[in-house]
């Protein structure tokens, strides 16, 4: 037997909609649960509300499972039996089912008659009974959605900003204009996490180069001039003309502070400059700014040019005139230096003899070392300049006369006192006596020897002035010593004794648009960078070429090497009349800087 359960729907307009289904089966169920065949969508039926059986005299039975009534013609039954020839109606909830007789099959025909809910004529019985009935509809909530967002996040932010406009310090609570924050600040900028107008002095427009020039006014400018910078990075190509064009709409034109110092980052110390704003100009720069006279750099371990330090031309004044040269050229410069570092480096010789004996005293090794007469800073930075009196007179002494127990030195650095010292010297004193006792201890007593003797003290003493030019004459030439470590100047006439010494210059910096710390580098022995055991004289130039750095230092992105390097390690972009970063930092004293000021104000 064959139950054909007819389901009519009827649209908004009127029309009907018929879905017929075939079940071969002698029971058929009825209830709002959807595993019954006859799905009454209505909350006036229960899940399984009813079945209804046929019998084999062609009857059926319809018989409420769940103790729920149910309607034949209007009445209430619990249970019937219907001849199907003769048709009837039950009714169930909001729903009825017409019952027919088709040849053999038995027809249910599901309608619904009664409205659902006040608005069920207009709504679709699938969200009757759920709380999606009860919601507004997507379009609805996509708009609310929407507006509430405005609110919180523009309006309520904006009324706050207008509200607290122009007050530096505001109460410690909650400002809904600090929601527009995209991260913490740095450590630098801690203190103005909750003055957002210190930098954003109006709403909707980005952070200019004036309002950080606020407070770096003294430490922040271009590296070169503003035309200059844009023509050496070129113009954007391709769909970037799209973005700068956009960019530039917004108030944000090229080479503003903040493409290269990024705030809202984290709290911890500012990112540094990554290596490809750098190399954005001096990568293939020399095409674009034709009349540079730098070399192209992109990267320290593939592309960069050898170190070219500023080497002394000639020494002495008080700007002292240099000249940048590559170490490709293998340079030298005369300082008015005479120093041999073998010699003095030397473990065998007689400089080590004599440090080894002075050992006690000074604190000498087996040999000299490199610190014994190179001191660094204060700063750890760099080295002092060597000095005469506390690097190496206890090895080079000016001492030529004893009175009561006090040594009279020779006055370094004055070679005219050093001359009227030793004639003051001549004058002033006696010669020893006897004079000459030619070879002997003792003279044979007599009065010859006697008057010989007298002779010969008087002759010394008569020309005892004179041997002060002597004295000049040995101090100033060969093995004296003066001419042992300075460069000396001849008299100025035949017959005169007025030397003078050529003027030194020590260079504590030979990298002006670099930076170097000896402080990173302590675990090296100066030898590993320095050649200085083999070199012979004070012209030679000590420095490390490029490649002695780079079998330590690679590029930013070289990660086998050991210290993968950018170009912000060496270099400043906002030099202070040539000295880097770590100048301003380390060695520079640092000024407190009034109150700050609010831009625009």
């Amino acid at each position: 037997m064959t139950f054909i359960v007819r389901q009519i729907a009827t649209t908004a307009d009127g029309r009907e909609i018929i879905r017929s289904n075939p079940f071969q089966t002698n029971e058929i169920g009825i209830g709002r649960s959807t595993t019954n065949p006859i799905h009454l969508p209505d909350l006036a039926v229960n899940p399984d509300h009813a079945v209804i059986s046929k019998r084999d005299d062609g009857q059926i039975i319809v018989e409420s499972t769940s103790g729920q009534n149910f309607t034949l013609d209007g009445k209430q039954r619990i249970s019937v039996t219907i001849d199907p020839a003769a048709g009837a109606e039950l009714g169930f909830g909001g729903h009825v089912i017409i019952v027919g007789e088709e040849g053999d099959d038995i027809v249910l025909t599901v309608k619904r008659v009664e409205a659902l809910s006040d608005s069920a004529e207009t709504r679709s019985e699938s969200t009757l009974y759920t709380l999606k009935g009860l919601l507004p509809g997507k379009r609805m909530t996509a708009w609310g959605f929407i507006a509430l967002v405005l609110a919180a996040f523009l309006v309520w932010p904006i009324y706050t900003w207008a509200t607290w406009r122009g007050v530096e310090e505001r109460p410690d609570q909650f400002h809904a204009d600090t929601m527009w924050s995209t991260g913490a600040l740095s450590k630098a900028h801690h203190g103005l996490e909750k003055d957002c107008q210190a930098c954003h002095v109006d709403a909707f427009v980005t952070v200019t180069d004036n309002t950080c020039l606020t407070c770096h006014e003294d430490d922040a400018h271009d590296h070169a001039a503003k035309p200059r910078l844009l023509t050496a990075r070129g113009g954007p190509e391709g769909l970037e003309k799209i973005g700068a064009a956009f960019a530039s709409a917004f108030n944000k034109p090229p080479g503003r502070c903040v493409e290269c110092h990024s705030e809202h980052e984290g709290g911890g110390a500012m990112q540094p400059t990554a290596q490809k704003f750098c190399a954005d100009c001096h990568n293939g720069m020399d095409e674009r700014l034709t009349d540079t006279k730098l070399e192209n750099a992109s990267d320290f371990g593939i592309e960069h040019p050898q170190f070219r330090p500023a080497v002394l031309v000639s020494p002495g004044g008080k700007n002292p005139e240099r000249k940048r040269i590559s170490l490709d050229q293998k340079p030298t410069e005369y300082n008015g230096l005479k120093f041999p570092h073998d010699l003095h480096l030397s473990k065998t010789g007689g400089v080590a003899q004599m440090g080894r004996r002075l050992s006690k005293e000074f604190g000498f090794g087996s040999a000299l070392a490199c610190k014994d007469c190179h001191t660094v800073d204060p700063k750890g930075v760099r080295f002092e300049p060597v000095d005469m009196k506390e690097d190496c007179s206890m090895c080079h002494s000016l001492a030529f006369d004893e009175i009561g127990g006090t040594v009279r030195t020779l006055r370094h650095g004055e070679p005219a006192m050093v001359q009227a010292d030793l004639r003051a010297y001549y004058r002033s004193s006696r010669p020893n006596r006897p004079i000459n006792l030619g070879g002997m201890k003792r003279r044979r007593p007599g009065e010859n020897n006697e008057v010989r003797v007298a002779s010969d003290y008087a002759r010394a003493v008569q020309f005892r002035p004179s041997r002060a030019n002597l004295a000049i004459n040995q101090v100033f030439s060969r093995g004296g010593a003066c001419f042992d470590c300075h460069g000396v100047t001849p008299p100025t006439a035949r017959g005169r004794v007025d030397y003078g010494i050529k003027p030194v210059t020590q260079t504590d910096r030979y990298m002006e648009k670099g930076w170097f710390s000896h402080d990173a580098h302590n675990d090296e022995d100066c030898t590993s960078c320095h050649n200085a055991t083999t070199s012979k004289a004070a012209e030679d130039l000590l420095l490390p070429g490029i490649k002695t750095c780079r079998e330590c230092h690679g590029g930013e992105f070289q990660k086998s090497s050991d210290v993968p390097s950018s170009c912000a390690m060496c270099h400043d972009y906002h030099a202070d009349d040539g000295a880097p970063w770590m100048v301003r930092d380390q060695k520079k004293d640092k000024q407190v800087k009034p109150e700050k000021q609010i831009a625009g104000r």
